[in-house]
């Protein structure tokens, strides 16, 4: 028994990135319409710019690197957020049916370290959501990114700005950037816990990168399951080589946010076989995921095709994927 086609059955995605998800065309078309200055003058050579080549990219510094250098920058004006959330809702509802949706982004990377105003920027991000849920019929909210390179003054301003704005289509915060070392994990992820308590306090929910690289082994998940208590994971994959981070997860209940072909594409999983390994130990070990697409252009993916994957390579039965379907309307912090 195979998945039903995503037109057929509604999906949702919890990790999606505002600056890993516009189309080339779109992001062709901001850049000159704001006269940005571009080193390429081609469109398809800008094309390639902008995605990610999985058999040159080495990790995931060259994954982030993409998006810090050429797609924040571009977006880094309100008419050019505003746009970007309303093609991405609308495309993504179009291409794989997804009705709920979670979009995250740092307003700080968007606005010109400080030369555009904070609010004007989240405003155009929930004019642009606004827009495309009326037109499409689709529930949407906006999850706020700190970043692990910002000063504890820096992630603490988006965190009030993530509150302010609760009522309006914010609906959660997470923390995004590259786990440098294990120290980090286990030490300096303590700075982060009382923005977080403060954050769950006043309703919004928490979810954090971590276990994405394969320079840990889930020595970053138990760190922040111990130390911040997230709701949800960004992809974690690496917990799989460790138990006590499995057994914590399983525990907490705290879901995983998998992300296929970003994680193959970024090397956190050498390939699809190993992939069919790490989703089939958190399986048994009880450990609930869910499946999303991380960055749909910059990945040249789509939810539909990472359910595909997933499917198709037998990395999960239908019964064990419907279950990740179901799951990530259930952990949505939408509801």
């Amino acid at each position: 028994m195979n998945l039903p086609h995503p037109p057929n059955l509604p999906l949702c995605d919890l990790h999606i990135h505002l600056g890993a998800s516009v189309a080339p065309h779109v992001m062709w078309s901001i850049a000159h319409a704001q006269g940005f200055k571009l080193p390429v003058k081609d469109y398809w050579e800008f094309k390639r710019m902008i995605t990610v080549d999985p058999n040159s990219c080495r990790g995931l510094d060259d994954y982030l690197k993409i998006l810090h250098e050429w797609t924040e920058r571009i977006q880094s004006s309100p008419a050019a957020v505003e746009r970007s959330v309303y093609e991405i809702i609308g495309k993504e509802y179009r291409g794989s049916r997804v009705e709920q949706i979670e979009l995250r982004f740092n307003p700080m990377k968007r606005n010109q370290r400080g030369r555009r105003d904070l609010d004007h920027i989240i405003h155009a991000a929930l004019r642009g959501m606004d827009r495309a849920c009326l037109e499409y019929g689709v529930k949407a909210g906006l999850i706020l990114c700190l970043a692990r390179e910002f000063d504890a003054e820096t992630n603490a301003k988006i965190v009030r700005k993530a509150i302010q704005y609760r009522s309006r289509g914010i609906v959660g915060i997470d923390l995004a950037g590259t786990e440098s070392n294990t120290i980090e994990l286990g030490e300096s992820v303590g700075q982060y816990a009382a923005m977080f308590a403060m954050a769950r306090e006043a309703g919004l929910g928490t979810t954090i990168h971590t276990g994405e690289t394969q320079a840990t082994n889930g020595e970053g998940v138990i760190a922040v399951v111990e130390r911040i208590k997230p709701d949800r994971i960004g992809h974690g994959v690496r917990a799989a080589y460790n138990e006590r981070a499995m057994e914590m997860l399983a525990e907490s209940n705290t879901t995983l946010e998998i992300c296929p072909t970003s994680n193959l594409h970024t090397r956190a999983v050498a390939s699809i076989d190993e992939f069919k390994v790490i989703l089939g130990t958190f399986v048994d070990r009880g450990v609930p995921i869910t499946i999303n697409t991380d960055g749909t252009y910059l990945c040249d993916t789509n939810l539909e095709r990472e359910f595909a994957l997933i499917r198709d390579s037998g990395a999960l039965s239908s019964d064990q994927l419907e279950r990740a379907r179901q799951r990530a309307f259930e952990v949505s912090f939408l509801d």
